[in-house]
């Protein structure tokens, strides 16, 4: 007689078969599940057709289970204020990156101050009470993050764009001594692995990058000296 073909794999047991991760999105399960398919095909060296089965099973559990996203859950709020909101929660780049609180009002007038933790990226989502927010990172042209990775634009003395040198930058995790090649000059970037934003959830750990412009101006941005101030907190 035949055994009954019902499926008893768990949804977390099909994210193990395909080494996805518990927030991964569609995109993701997509590839993860080519990947082990791939190795598991019974026509290639090393492959098993029960192995196969199994993350063919796995892959159609996961595209019907509903798809998880980042959330950050807050209090019910208390403090209000009749005001127009948007279901928007605007995060500057520093928030993003090593967290904090930042203020937003709410869809019935209310005004609320929300504590983010480190490592928010747009399109995340937080929940205030009954209202549900989704993320977006607002840069300054001197200050903005892209997917994982922070950007930072740093003026620095003509001469050292054009010859290379040790230059000191301020981040958000401290003062950072960098050495500057020509090339690096005159591309007009550098990189620093691993220093954007941290991991969370189903990000990455990202990268700072450094956009480099000759300091034509004796005067600092806003952005600089906000960054001056956060890293002196963050060194503290």
């Amino acid at each position: 007689m035949a055994a009954a073909n019902s499926t008893t794999m768990s949804a977390k047991r099909a994210r193990e078969v395909l080494g996805a991760g518990p927030l991964a999105g569609p995109a993701e399960l997509r590839r993860a599940f080519r990947d082990a398919a791939k190795r598991a095909h019974p026509d290639r060296k090393g492959g098993d057709a029960e192995r196969f089965r199994e993350v063919v099973e796995a892959y159609h559990i996961l595209q019907t289970a509903p798809v998880p996203r980042d959330r950050v859950s807050q209090p019910p709020a208390t403090v209000s204020r009749p005001m127009v909101s948007s279901p928007t929660l605007s995060v500057p780049p520093l928030i993003a990156m090593t967290g904090g609180k930042v203020e937003h009002r709410l869809p019935d007038g209310r005004r609320v101050k929300i504590d983010l933790p480190a490592g928010m990226r747009a399109g995340d989502t937080v929940r205030v009470g009954e209202a549900e927010l989704e993320v977006a990172i607002r840069g300054d042209g001197e200050m903005l993050v892209r997917g994982d990775d922070l950007w930072i634009t740093v003026k620095i003395e003509p001469r050292l764009l054009a010859e290379g040198g040790r230059i000191a930058v301020e981040t958000p995790l401290g003062r950072r001594i960098v050495w500057l090649t020509k090339k690096a000059g005159e591309r007009g970037l550098i990189r620093l692995v691993g220093q954007g934003l941290p991991t969370r959830g189903r990000h990455r750990q990202g990268h700072l990058f450094l956009r480099l412009a000759a300091d034509s101006a004796t005067g600092d941005s806003a952005a600089r000296a906000q960054l001056r101030r956060f890293a002196a907190a963050w060194a503290a």
